[in-house]
């Protein structure tokens, strides 16, 4: 039987930019958020951690402070104080980086932060009855100044705002125009793994490249380490993908040069511990030409700008979107009606809508350029670091190391700025 459900605002996607969106638009004691309730559709039956663990930089703290679970963040993941870099050729280590030096960046504070953790704690913020699990999205239809959504189990929600936060492979994001991601021809793996005891790693994200390879190792708390590998493989290669024993042998036998403390966490994986997913992204001129809005639909995070994960600014410019995105909503949703007397429904309907398009455009305007910016740059700086040309090798290793490393800060000084605006 067929259910319908009326919502002023329905967010696809019960992932980082969905739920920091949520979150952003929730009133509770917090005198900062901004008091507008939304419904967050998840077509799975519970939060997804998919990919383990990210690095939250700079930026990303700036968000999670801006929706109130920064310092939650903080006492569960330590805190990292520089960045190595070692070349797989020489097995020389090419630059060295401080997270802490007061200079051009000004301290970058960057953690890694298990994915799982991060989506409880937005969660857990949010009002009972905010989620609704195994909800997938089927079709979406006008009607009027709304739009009804379609569940695949056979539910309609009629809502005044619809915000794609589903992914890579969004329907909202198609809905709108844009095309799939496209594919690197890249692959990456990432794994997670977890001692009995505390581990003796220091507080550094370390990076290994060279020979066509790129690779790291990140402590997230006294105890558990994220990795991952991204390489571009052959035709043979691809089988690796569905035989988790022969992908971790294989990734072993390509980080001979790695130190032996880092390869020891990757031994200890576990293979349900191993994640090989392709790298793709959106070309920078689908976002620079694309709607990012339309009337009063848009997207956000992946579903928005798929990236590869070489500056790892993915999970960090969700959070970005979130705060942004809930700032300009809570915007539309304060402003007085245009007209002072009514006399029609219709007419504070249109206006409403009006209201929340520009909205919309609004947040559209101030993300795209940010989002071509960290697309570009994540995509050219993961093709020098992986290449296996002896002339970019060179240059990588020898001239640009400290410069490469430097991106990491330059692009995660970034404010996204506070809930309200005022």
């Amino acid at each position: 039987m067929e259910t319908k459900v009326v919502e002023d605002i329905v967010i696809v996607g019960a992932g980082i930019a969905g739920l920091t969106t949520s979150l952003g638009l929730h009133s509770d004691a917090l005198a900062h958020r901004l008091g507008i309730p939304s419904l967050v559709l998840e077509s799975s039956d519970a939060l997804r951690g998919t990919g383990f663990a990210l690095t939250a930089w700079k930026n990303a703290w700036k968000a999670l402070d801006a929706v109130g679970v920064g310092d939650i963040l903080r006492q569960q993941h330590v805190q990292l104080f520089g960045n190595d870099t070692t070349s797989l050729v020489t097995g020389q280590q090419t630059s060295t980086t401080s997270f802490r030096d007061k200079g051009k960046h000004g301290g970058c504070e960057v953690r890694c932060v298990s994915r799982r953790l991060m989506l409880e704690a937005l969660a857990n913020e949010l009002p009972s009855g905010t989620m609704r699990y195994l909800s997938k999205v089927v079709a979406i239809e006008e009607s009027g100044f709304s739009k009804i959504i379609h569940l695949a189990d056979g539910t309609t929600i009629k809502t005044k705002v619809l915000i794609g936060c589903d992914g890579i492979n969004s329907v909202v994001a198609k809905w709108l125009g844009f095309k799939e991601a496209s594919f690197t021809r890249r692959y990456a793996v990432r794994g997670w793994a977890e001692s009995k005891n505390n581990h003796e790693f220091g507080p550094r994200f370390m990076q290994f490249f060279g020979k066509g390879l790129r690779s790291g190792a990140i402590p997230c708390d006294e105890k558990s380490v994220y990795w991952f590998f991204t390489w571009t493989p052959t035709s043979q290669d691809k089988k690796l993908e569905d035989n988790p024993a022969k992908l971790k042998q294989f990734v072993l036998h390509n980080l001979e040069k790695m130190s032996s403390d880092v390869r020891s966490f990757i031994e200890k994986t576990e293979l349900d511990g191993f994640l090989s997913v392709p790298l793709r992204y959106r070309h920078p001129w689908e976002i620079m030409f694309g709607n990012i809005s339309k009337g009063n639909v848009c997207v956000a995070g992946d579903a928005f700008h798929p990236m590869t994960p070489d500056l790892g600014q993915g999970g960090c410019s969700a959070l970005e979107d979130g705060v942004v995105l809930a700032r300009c909503i809570a915007e539309a949703f304060s402003k007085k009606p245009m007209r002072h007397i009514k006399e029609k429904e219709e007419e504070e309907e249109e206006d409403q809508y009006k209201r929340i398009e520009e909205g919309l455009k609004k947040y559209a305007n101030e993300r795209r350029w940010r989002s071509i910016d960290l697309i570009s740059s994540s995509y050219i700086l993961g093709s020098i670091q992986q290449s296996d040309s002896k002339l970019v090798t060179f240059l990588r290793d020898k001239i640009l190391a400290s410069f490469l490393a430097s991106i990491y800060l330059k692009k995660s000084d970034f404010d996204c700025g506070k809930l309200n605006s005022s």
